[in-house]
């Protein structure tokens, strides 16, 4: 009981944290406004998706995104923690270190799964025809595929100890990740050399189940996308609760 409650200790203080910063909620959607309505809407006559109107196939992509971006960017609250002495509170009390990953894990796939619902309501007044079920069916696809990115930032925040030099490496990471995923193109189309390093990028499998999911379109058959997220999620998770485990 004492592992559950440290766990939802740390959820709530995340929880807490992030509807207080509400300029950082609205913040964060003006760049999926801008890929839906302006991106998409300049390029929906340009790129041809079959029977499929442009707007609807970028949605996922873009919901993916959204997740990503809100993801990674949970090793920042780490490193912030430790700036304010506040780490090492956590990690003297009688919780053990994976609870306190797994409950950082779980607070940003919870805020992940908040930018993404909204992301997707965007993507309805734009022209995205889905049904309640898919809705609700996407959920638990956004905590999945959130809790293997919150895996990355954690692991690598829990290497650092300045807020710059993270945000610095992320870069290198996010972009590339977001833009060889095949969220805003069809995989297909790309180039063969493109297509390798689209497939070894595992947010393409992200995208693929999403786009699946929600507009019944896929490059990658929905059952291995599906695995391959579970396997990154449980592998990142993993080496994340063993680096932050290492600290003192």
């Amino acid at each position: 009981m004492s592992e559950i409650l440290g766990i939802y200790t740390v959820w709530l203080r995340e929880m807490i944290r992030y509807f207080r910063q509400k300029e950082r909620i609205i913040s964060s959607l003006t760049m999926p406004i801008f890929w839906l309505l302006i991106f998409g809407g300049s390029m929906r006559t340009s790129i041809d998706i079959g029977s499929v109107d442009y707007n609807s196939f970028i949605a996922p992509g873009v919901v993916a995104m959204s997740i990503l971006f809100t993801s990674i960017m949970s090793g920042i609250s780490v490193i912030w923690d430790k700036e304010l002495g506040f780490m090492k509170e956590m990690l003297v009390s009688p919780v053990s270190r994976f609870s306190i990953v797994l409950g950082k894990a779980l607070g940003t796939a919870t805020t992940a799964v908040i930018q993404g619902t909204m992301v997707m309501l965007i993507s309805l007044i734009v022209g995205l025809e889905i049904s309640f079920v898919t809705f609700i069916s996407v959920i638990p696809l956004m905590v999945l595929i959130s809790l293997g990115l919150v895996g990355i930032g954690i692991s690598i925040a829990s290497l650092m100890d300045n807020i710059e030099g993270f945000q610095l490496i992320m870069n290198f990471i996010v972009m590339p990740m977001f833009f060889l995923s095949g969220a805003l193109f069809p995989i297909n189309n790309l180039p063969s050399v493109l297509r390798v390093v689209t497939y070894v990028d595992p947010l393409t499998y992200g995208v693929e189940t999403l786009r699946y999911t929600i507009i019944g379109v896929s490059n990658i058959p929905f059952g291995i996308s599906l695995s391959v997220v579970i396997g990154f999620s449980l592998l990142t998770l993993s080496v994340s609760a063993w680096l932050f485990s290492r600290r003192k």
